[in-house]
């Protein structure tokens, strides 16, 4: 594996810049942290989706810590759902993600204290350079009418599913717009079922697991406002 991670960049989309808040549910979060890492290992050939439970092909580590420590998890486990194992892996992503950011420089810890005892963490961007290219590539990407590479695909159908609209700075018929084109992209991707995978440039093996993972967490999150 090489270059950014899917959940860095969720991460970093759904925190704000300034204030080092994140600017969406943490439960939301932490679903879609959870799909991140799952999806990254589809990417990486690592696990297929085969009757109904995530599998794991290939055993050999990708090199990346986090990822890896997810992929013996399942290997050594018995077969379990996307929706399963989401809510497994949830717990406790993000704070190990958040503390990568961290030890890369992309982002600070800052560490304040509310009512006296309550620690409260914020991690406002120190490097802009990681978060600008996952918005370029999402600009793009909404722009551009063609359907964009399989990684930056799989994004933007996090992004839709997570319902993090607002997180790319767009409201009222902006962000209309733009979720039309995000289910444009998981569409044309093979990811919601209304393009064969057989005709999409996306990978069938990673746009099962996708598609899996999206009606997970969709399914988890509840119907929409």
């Amino acid at each position: 594996m090489t270059g950014v991670a899917l959940a860095e960049e969720l991460l970093l989309l759904a925190y704000d810049d300034e204030t080092g808040k994140a600017t969406m549910p943490r439960i939301s979060l932490d679903l879609g942290m959870a799909a991140a890492v799952l999806i990254e290992l589809a990417l990486a050939g690592r696990i297929v989706y085969s009757e109904g439970s995530l599998v794991v092909v290939d055993s050999t580590p990708t090199g990346e810590p986090l990822v890896d420590g997810v992929l013996a998890r399942i290997a050594a486990d018995t077969p379990h759902s996307p929706s399963s194992w989401v809510q497994r892996l949830r717990h406790g992503l993000r704070d190990r993600i958040l503390g990568d950011l961290c030890a890369q420089g992309v982002v600070r810890d800052v560490d304040e204290t509310e009512l006296g005892f309550i620690h409260v963490h914020r991690y406002p961007t120190v490097d802009p350079e990681v978060e600008a290219d996952t918005r370029r590539r999402l600009a793009e990407a909404l722009a551009d009418g063609q359907l964009p590479d399989e990684r930056t695909a799989a994004l933007a159908t996090l992004v839709a599913v997570l319902r993090m609209e607002p997180a790319l700075g767009l409201t009222g018929d902006a962000a209309r717009d733009a979720r039309r084109r995000l289910e444009e992209i998981a569409g044309g991707a093979g990811f919601s079922g209304n393009v064969s995978l057989d005709d999409s440039v996306v990978r069938p093996s990673v746009g099962l697991v996708v598609a899996a993972l999206g009606r997970a967490v969709d399914a988890a999150l509840g119907p929409r406002p």
